[in-house]
Formats: C-alpha cells, sequence, structure tokens
C-alpha cells in the first residue's frame, strides 16, 4: 500500500483514517506513474500460448510489409512499362565494342583513357579502364571488348567515362584478363544468355538500384574461359565470350 500512497504524492495513513468521502487528493496533486504495481498474474500455459501469439502477430506483420514492398515494386515496374520478374542481367546493356584509340591517363598512372566504338551513331565512347598495370598501349589498340554501355557517366580525375569494359581477375589480383567476343562478332551486337529476355534499363535505375552490383554477384569463368553469369554463358552471335586462360575468375 505505500507504494500506492506514494504515487499519489501522499504520507501513508491506516485504513481507519481513510475519510469516507475519499477526498484526499488536492486539485492539482501530480500522479507519478512509475512502475505497474500489481501486474497480471498469467500460468505457464497462459504465458506460452501469448508467446506464440507475439510471434505469430511478428510473423504477419512481416509478412505484410514484405507483399506490400512486393506489391509497390511490382505498380513501379507496371509503371515504366518493365517486367518485374526481368532477370538482373537483361537490365544491363552489354554490348561488343572496338577500341579505336587509347591514351594514358595524365593523372592517374593506373588508368587507360579509350575511344570504344560500341555501334552509337553519334560515334565512339570514351570510358576509363584501370588495365594499364596489365596492358600495353598496343596490345589494348584495335581490340574488341565487352562494354556495359547503360551506366551513368562519371567522372575520373577529370576523365568522363561512359561505360565500363568487363574483364575477369585472378583470386591473388595479379592477373586481369578482358573478356573478349569472338573476333567476327559484330561491333555494338547487344551479348546474351540462352533463355534469358528483356530490354536495358535506363542509366539512373542501373546506378539507383544498384543493378550492375547484383549482376557482378554472378559474374565468373568457366571451363576454356567462357564468361558467364550464374553458370549460364554470355553469347553473341558468332560464339561465346571468353578470357585467355582464367577459369573460376570473377568478372
Amino acid at each position: 500500500c505505500k507504494e500506492i500512497f506514494q504515487k499519489l504524492g501522499l504520507n501513508p495513513v491506516s485504513l481507519k483514517d481513510v475519510s469516507p468521502d475519499l477526498r484526499h487528493l488536492k486539485v492539482g496533486s501530480e500522479i507519478l506513474v512509475g512502475a505497474v504495481l500489481f501486474e497480471k498474474h498469467l500460468s505457464e500455459e497462459d504465458k506460452k500460448a501469448a508467446s506464440a501469439k507475439k510471434k505469430d502477430n511478428y510473423a504477419e506483420s512481416k509478412r505484410k510489409k514484405e507483399e506490400a514492398k512486393a506489391n509497390i515494386k511490382a505498380k513501379a515496374a507496371a509503371a515504366s512499362g518493365q517486367d518485374p520478374n526481368q532477370p538482373d542481367f537483361t537490365k544491363l546493356d552489354i554490348r561488343v565494342g572496338k577500341i579505336v584509340k587509347v591514351w594514358n591517363h595524365e593523372e592517374a598512372d593506373k588508368l587507360y583513357c579509350e575511344e570504344i566504338d560500341v555501334g552509337d551513331e553519334s560515334g565512339p565512347r570514351e570510358i576509363a579502364s584501370g588495365l594499364r598495370p596489365f596492358y600495353t598501349l598496343e596490345e589494348m589498340t584495335n581490340r574488341k571488348v565487352l562494354v556495359v554501355c547503360n551506366m551513368k557517366p562519371q567522372k575520373m580525375l577529370g576523365f568522363k567515362s561512359s561505360g565500363m569494359v568487363l574483364a575477369a581477375k585472378s583470386e591473388d589480383g595479379t592477373k586481369v584478363e578482358l573478356v573478349a567476343p569472338p573476333d567476327d562478332a559484330p561491333i555494338g551486337e547487344r551479348v546474351a544468355i540462352a533463355g534469358l529476355t528483356g530490354e536495358p534499363v535506363a542509366p539512373n535505375q542501373v546506378q539507383r538500384k544498384k543493378v550492375f552490383e547484383t549482376v557482378a554477384k554472378g559474374l565468373k569463368t568457366l571451363e576454356g574461359g567462357v564468361a558467364s553469369w550464374e553458370g549460364k554463358s554470355i553469347e553473341t552471335s558468332k560464339g561465346p565470350c571468353k578470357v585467355p586462360t582464367l577459369v573460376g575468375a570473377p568478372i
């Protein structure tokens, strides 16, 4: 009972001294909330039932949130005309390109600056690649490569890079090999994976939704150096794309 008086801001009195009209509190008296004095008594069975209900409520709440997110995603995809089940690989615009000009970046000792023909009507794209430790200027010139063409342009020490060249890297990082299409693959051709369809998304979506980062997790070389995504070879109309020697290396 002492705790009750403390909450009411009164000194404890015996029951016989309590006023019959229960007018002990003055208007404006501060009531202390504090902890619950008399908790509900639950049997072990009731406690287990309450715990199970709490878990069920949490699971249901989580399911509803995930369902709501999926609905929002589906509506956004429908509004943009994009299939919500489109394979991530097909969201990238990866094309056959040819390096027509290459030079050393003036401020970065690991970067090459390249002009690469990827079939654009506007002409070759300027792209920067960190390949100087692995290829000479002569080895880079007139080489056919694979280029991710729907990435948002980025400034690399003052040089505007409008794409990314694909290459495989050894586990210890000492060896890098460019992924090459067959020699007779047409410049500007978009590579594909058998059974997967879908149009490339806009560069701002690639960046905002981290499309390349998602796809990169599944990019790897197979036996014979064949480039693949999630175990399926990356193809052109003239055959698969490959690296010279690296097997089981991330791209």
